[in-house]
């Protein structure tokens, strides 16, 4: 069997076939993915994100503010946090900008800016980004890496929650997602990196580096619409 991409098991099974792509999951991380053989070239994939409207502008904006006012709340001073995954549009910056605070953006195929991953965040915004990664262990130590101590990561991605009902899910019929992720895989990396774990509202997942600063738990108010 293909090892996990996630936490390098080799105990995986078939999960899910079609006529496009096989599928497999982990029974150690229980992460849903698909064989790498059925990936698109990247060059394709980056094909389809120029030339599709995002859609997902003003949901990042809110989720954006969000995640700021709460982890302002933490801090006196202004933050800086990165944008990974997705960029967010001008108008985006230029309200967190107002409000005093800084957001870098990385994406790998349109700002892929390699010094912004040399330095640490006061948290890290992935909105609809985890399903993309085709090799989840790279990126997951690598943002864990980019928190400071204390600071947060906001993940959005669509959770499995009907394993039975996966032939149905319209999130896998996209062929550049390609990482399917349960709670019980948030939780197994949460406990192997010793983070603090929410799952709030509509796919949120947040994660706190430890700092041993007595910082509170973020409150579930962060929601995406």
């Amino acid at each position: 069997m293909l090892r996990c991409p996630l936490c390098h098991d080799e105990h995986t099974s078939l999960f899910y076939q079609d006529k496009k792509r096989t599928l497999y999951t982990c029974s150690r991380c229980h992460l849903v993915f698909s064989d790498a053989n059925s990936h698109l070239p990247p060059h394709i994939e980056k094909q389809r994100y120029r030339q599709k409207p995002d859609k997902y502008q003003k949901p990042l904006y809110q989720f954006l503010l969000s995640l700021i006012q709460e982890c302002a709340q933490q801090k006196e001073q202004p933050l800086t946090g990165l944008n990974f995954g997705r960029l967010a549009n001008a108008d985006t910056l230029e309200a967190i900008n107002i409000y005093g605070h800084k957001l870098n953006q990385y994406d790998p195929f349109f700002a892929p800016d390699h010094s912004l991953l040399k330095q640490e965040y006061d948290f890290i915004s992935c909105y609809r980004v985890f399903e993309h990664f085709r090799f989840p262990s790279r990126e997951w130590s690598l943002l864990c890496q980019l928190l400071k101590p204390g600071a947060w990561l906001a993940i959005n991605t669509k959770l499995l929650t009907d394993l039975n009902g996966f032939g149905k899910w319209h999130h896998k019929n996209n062929l550049s997602h390609v990482s399917f992720y349960q709670r019980a895989t948030f939780e197994f990396l949460a406990e192997q990196a010793g983070f603090k774990l929410l799952f709030a509202t509509n796919d949120l997942i947040l994660v706190q580096k430890p700092s041993g600063s007595g910082i509170k738990r973020a409150q579930s108010s962060l929601i995406e619409v």
